[in-house]
């Protein structure tokens, strides 16, 4: 009667909403996140009475748990002592069900905490079935959690409990006893973590803007530009709304819609209006030149550019956007002048009132941008990304990364790289992170001071410009950082020294793919080996196809919800090419060649970046990296061309007038590296051309060279 009564509080105090069905009695152990000292309630008003619950010593100093416990079977645990571990696995043997939360206190990020190894270790020992309850909304609940500061707390919020099917948690091999234990704890985190994952309901990027909104409220500061533009949820709403109503009136449903803006609120409050009447934001990479934008365009059949004449006047691109061939370029300061007295009385009466109503309706599974490969190898392509595809990768990356509302990002990834479009934009957006849009990654020493100046806390850059920022900033304007994340291209040792020598900063790297929008994998505080770019995100499945010469790991494909939904080319264009590789329909070949070591990737390079010689598979970062250790403030790259004699050579194109063979040879010994990564030449350059994400352009470096030394081009 207790439990009905409670199951009835509970769904009308909080709108309890459960998905799944709880375990019945029988021989099993539930566990479960653990977001507030209402989770235990929740958990009982659903569970048989007979179960046996595992609490933490600091659980007992809740009113709540120790009323309700007067009603349940219970044994209190010490982490430090063994006796209630003995005493559960000895209730399991006798067929009982036992819950526990394996994280043993309440969240304090709002994300999963660690996991201790007791819980995993009983599960393992015993081969019980492990059921996994997900509860979200409950970290909310005032009272009741242990969040502060900027989270958005509510007396009566939403709680949602979604129940999962049983799963087995196999006993691990290992050497000792503690290495086992600690392997199980790994995978009940895992588990805890896909679970998690998986609970998040299907929306559209609009929808989940929307709910933020209202978690949040309109009031909340969320983006502040370098022009000096400061918008809270309420402006961005009221700008995406607007913006929204007026494009629709030339472009159509489902029409990619070419977006020509650097990083700013405007452009943020663009990207929200045009998802919230279905058409695809097209992101546009202004550094490409004007034949790479109109390959762009072709590939993705786009009609329409909208830009700023700020900004066309700033960058100096008034003419290359005169000069786009078939497209009605539309400017946002005339955009505006259009907005009529029927806008405004929509906006006033309707559109603020029921955001809603006001926005078109978009299936998860819709087209919600275009972004564009970055060319470093080629011609560029379109890879469409759905709302949920983006999505999901958000939450995956919030499940194990720990950053809360109370964070602050700096951003100054151009928004048309996938970095910079989940990363800096709709990753706060939809999880309440307040964000610094910066438009240009180049400005070296303007950026560390402005880090500091606003009391930004995470940044996400590239280990090229981080390494520009290290040399300029002063060490203290890296203090507040809680979250340094490096991706798109190799970290050097040189750059990860330079940070925690300089400002006390570990780097942690992360590994992703515009078409999987963007994160792959990625080293957490929790998760971290140095020399990997971390675990796959935790729907993500991985699998290593062989290479003919490579003696250890194989070529990576991945396949996950954040896949894209496929590549667009500009020889076929608006011909979408769904994601296939030799494993099946929906894997991704990612052209990099990895080695999978205890769940950690460890990249070896890219298939195209690897040069046969000899006979001898060598990937080509090798022999930057020994360049980089002989001389760490210049900047190398390295490229293979036909050799008679030994199939292929490698020549180093370098920054470094004075870079010898000799310095490169006792950078390699250092470094344990084969004779064979050495460069056959060294080519000295003045400046080596960069794409605008920041990585080398190694097309035109291999133009470049083959110019230099004359013949055909490997």
């Amino acid at each position: 009667m207790l439990q009905l009564l409670i199951r009835l509080l509970l769904r009308l105090l909080y709108r309890l909403e459960v998905h799944g069905q709880p375990p019945r009695s029988g021989r099993g152990l539930v566990i479960a996140n653990h977001q507030s000292f209402l989770d235990a309630p929740i958990l009982w008003s659903m569970l048989p009475r007979d179960a046996l619950w595992l609490v933490h010593t600091q659980v007992m100093e809740q009113w709540v748990f120790r009323f309700l416990l007067k009603a349940a079977d219970y044994i209190v645990i010490d982490v430090t002592k063994p006796l209630g571990v003995k005493e559960a696995m000895a209730a399991l043997e006798r067929g009982r069900q036992v819950v526990i939360f394996p994280e043993g206190r309440v969240t304090v990020t709002g994300a999963l905490m660690k996991i201790y190894d007791g819980p995993a270790f009983i599960a393992a020992k015993t081969g019980a079935p492990v059921t996994v309850a997900v509860i979200d909304g409950a970290a909310r609940a005032r009272g009741f959690t242990r969040m502060r500061g900027d989270f958005p707390l509510a007396w009566l919020p939403k709680i949602r409990v979604t129940w999962f099917e049983p799963q087995v948690i196999r006993m691990p091999e290992g050497r000792t006893g503690r290495e086992r234990r600690r392997a199980a704890s790994e995978a009940m985190r895992r588990l805890l973590q896909r679970s998690m994952c998986l609970a998040k309901p299907k929306r559209s990027l609009f929808e989940a803007f929307l709910e933020a909104v209202d978690v949040f409220g309109r009031s909340r500061d969320m983006v502040e530009d370098a022009g000096g533009t400061r918008m809270t949820y309420g402006r961005l709403l009221r700008g995406a709304l607007a913006l929204g109503r007026l494009t629709a009136k030339f472009t159509a449903e489902g029409e990619a819609v070419g977006v020509l803006m650097p990083n700013a609120a405007a452009t943020l409050a663009l990207v929200l209006g045009l998802m919230s009447r279905r058409r695809v934001p097209a992101m546009l990479n202004f550094t490409a030149g004007l034949e790479g934008m109109q390959s762009a365009m072709r590939a993705a059949q786009v009609k329409t550019v909208i830009t700023s004449r700020t900004f066309l006047e700033r960058a100096k691109l008034e003419e290359t956007a005169a000069r786009l061939e078939g497209a009605h370029v539309v400017l946002l300061e005339d955009l505006r002048a259009r907005l009529t007295l029927a806008d405004k009385l929509w906006l006033l009466l309707f559109a603020l009132r029921f955001p809603r109503k006001a926005a078109l309706h978009a299936a998860p599974e819709e087209p919600a941008a275009v972004l564009f490969t970055s060319g470093s190898e080629g011609r560029p392509k379109g890879v469409v990304l759905s709302h949920w595809s983006i999505l999901s990768d958000i939450e995956q990356a919030l499940t194990v990364l720990d950053v809360s509302p109370a964070d602050r990002i700096f951003s100054a990834m151009p928004v048309f790289h996938s970095f910079g479009l989940m990363a800096g934009f709709l990753l706060p957006v939809v999880s309440g992170i307040r964000v610094y849009l910066y438009p240009t990654p180049l400005h070296y020493a303007a950026i560390p001071e402005l880090y500091y100046d606003r009391d930004a806390t995470v940044m996400f850059a590239t280990p090229t410009f981080l390494k520009h920022y290290a040399k300029r900033a002063h060490p203290y304007d890296f203090r507040r950082t809680r979250l340094l994340v490096a991706g798109a291209e190799k970290l050097t040792e040189e750059v990860e020294q330079a940070y925690f020598e300089k400002f006390g900063q570990k780097i942690y790297e992360g590994y992703g793919a515009t078409e999987c929008s963007p994160v792959i994998s990625v080293c957490t505080p929790m998760r971290a080996r140095r020399g990997t770019v971390g675990e796959p995100l935790p729907l993500m499945e991985v699998r290593l196809e062989p290479v003919e010469g490579l003696e250890e790991g194989g070529m990576l494909h991945v396949r996950g919800p954040n896949v894209m939904l496929g590549y667009l080319r500009d020889s076929r264009p608006g011909v979408l090419e769904p994601p296939e590789s030799r494993f099946g329909p929906g894997w991704y070949a990612t052209g990099d060649l990895a080695v999978i070591e205890d769940g950690f990737i460890r990249l070896l390079g890219r298939q195209k970046r690897f040069a046969k010689v000899a006979g001898e598979m060598i990937s080509l970062e090798l022999p930057e990296r020994i360049a980089g250790r002989a001389s760490p403030r210049h900047l190398h790259a390295a490229v293979a061309r036909p050799d008679p004699a030994r199939g292929e050579m490698i020549v180093l194109a370098t920054e470094d007038a004075a870079l010898a063979r000799e310095a490169l040879q006792a950078a390699a010994r250092e470094m344990g590296a084969p004779e064979l990564a050495l460069p056959r030449r060294i080519v000295a350059v003045e400046k080596l051309p960069l794409l605008g994400t920041g990585k080398l352009d190694y097309p035109k470096i291999a133009a470049m060279m083959e110019e230099r030394l004359g013949g055909s081009r490997s």
